[in-house]
């Protein structure tokens, strides 16, 4: 019975030495900051501009654009009518 307490004792000992060696009892960790910065924040990815194209009977075409940005709209409307005139 005897041999059965040591051995409890050493094995309870040998789990316990790696543990405390693994953790900081100084405190001396630290602190994590986590902060966020309004420049990130505020950056959208931009969503491209989606073409339907569209052909009717006679041969010609017409589209229709959607997107969020206007500015990316009229330019590929410009594109689109310029190739269509050529």
């Amino acid at each position: 019975m005897a041999n059965v307490r040591l051995f409890l004792v050493l094995f309870v000992i040998t789990l316990f030495i790696p543990l405390h060696s693994c953790s900081d009892s100084d405190g001396n960790q630290p602190e994590t900051v986590f902060r966020q910065l309004p420049e990130i924040r505020e950056i959208r990815p931009q969503r491209p501009v989606k073409i339907k194209l569209k052909r009717n009977v006679s041969g010609s075409y017409s589209w229709e654009l959607r997107g969020d940005n206007a500015g990316a709209i009229i330019e590929i409307d410009k594109k689109m009518r310029e190739s269509i005139e050529k």
